[in-house]
């Protein structure tokens, strides 16, 4: 399959994003950034309740790129290896086999995610950064694309294990989804949204295609002022006094990569001042601390308060 250019990429940004939102109704800010997500080689963290569509979005985004979905349903008692696979013998002819974990797919909903224990969340460091997993000192890739897609209960709520640093890293963006409003919630009522819709739903891309597209990204231009943007947001979040840690090397590379990613979902091949405000919430929020700790509700607020506060650059042709 031809390696497809940037032009390319605008294009099957829109088809995927015109198939998912024909099932996720009401939410095209929240599938806008899912496919932010997707495409800047990230991974999606969805804070919310139950019946929200997080199941949806992530089979839509699957069936919409032509890949394999599978689900993660994760609890206290879920092993490293319920996820990643195991190596299982036959006593046959003394061989050891490798069975795939639920990891091998295009697209993986890790449900709950901090209600799995420390030490299966650290399972997930490998495969979210490197695209692989080691299993008895083998090493096993996972499918191109992969595409993460974690979701955790609000913040403070009992019987969870607080993500570290480390693991909120991994994801390029946190969004919460919502309540649908009126409108979108009468047409899933009605049948022309949401679940019944979903069956109707056929691949409009490749998964090679969708690799192929996440490598042009990195060719999507930004005037140097466009850096300049994204340097004084991180360094704002830093000086910030209610921000006890401020956004990361890390994160400032991801919400440039975003910002890209943003630009060809929107339908350009340039990136402007209004890329890079529309992901750095969701691109910042999980990666700073407010009084000490991760409180994403309460960072995106701050974030969109640094955002309104820093000079807007007015990037010429360079």
């Amino acid at each position: 399959m031809p390696t497809p250019g940037p032009e390319q990429a605008v294009d099957l940004a829109q088809r995927l994003r015109e198939t998912v939102s024909a099932a996720v109704r009401g939410k095209d800010a929240e599938v806008r950034l899912a496919l932010v997500a997707l495409l800047s080689g990230g991974h999606l963290l969805v804070e919310d309740l139950p019946g929200t569509g997080k199941t949806l979005l992530a089979k839509s985004l699957a069936t919409a790129l032509g890949g394999r979905f599978r689900r993660v349903q994760c609890t206290p008692d879920l092993l490293p290896t319920d996820i990643t696979g195991t190596s299982v013998y036959s006593p046959v002819d003394g061989s050891w086999t490798f069975r795939p974990g639920p990891l091998f797919a295009n697209v993986v909903l890790v449900d709950e995610i901090n209600r799995a224990s420390p030490r299966t969340q650290a399972a997930l460091l490998e495969p979210m950064e490197e695209h692989q997993v080691t299993v008895d000192g083998a090493t096993h890739l996972l499918p191109e694309p992969f595409f993460c897609i974690g979701t955790q209960n609000p913040y403070g709520q009992a019987g969870t294990f607080p993500l570290p640093e480390s693991q909120l890293d991994r994801f390029a963006l946190v969004v919460s989804m919502g309540l649908p409003d009126r409108s979108a919630e009468r047409e899933i009522l009605t049948g022309r949204g949401g679940a019944d819709v979903f069956p109707t739903l056929h691949a409009v891309a490749h998964p090679d295609e969708v690799a192929a597209a996440i490598e042009q990204i990195a060719h999507v231009h930004e005037a140097p002022a466009i850096v300049e943007y994204v340097l004084d947001l991180a360094e704002a979040t830093r000086n910030h006094p209610e921000l006890t840690v401020g956004a990361s090397p890390r994160a400032t590379v991801s919400l440039l990569h975003a910002a890209r990613a943003h630009a060809v979902v929107s339908g350009r091949t340039h990136v402007t001042p209004d890329d890079v405000q529309a992901v750095a919430g969701a691109s910042f929020a999980h990666r700073v601390a407010v009084g000490g700790v991760v409180d994403t509700g309460a960072a995106r607020r701050l974030i969109t308060d640094l955002v309104a506060a820093t000079p807007v650059p007015r990037p010429g042709p360079g």
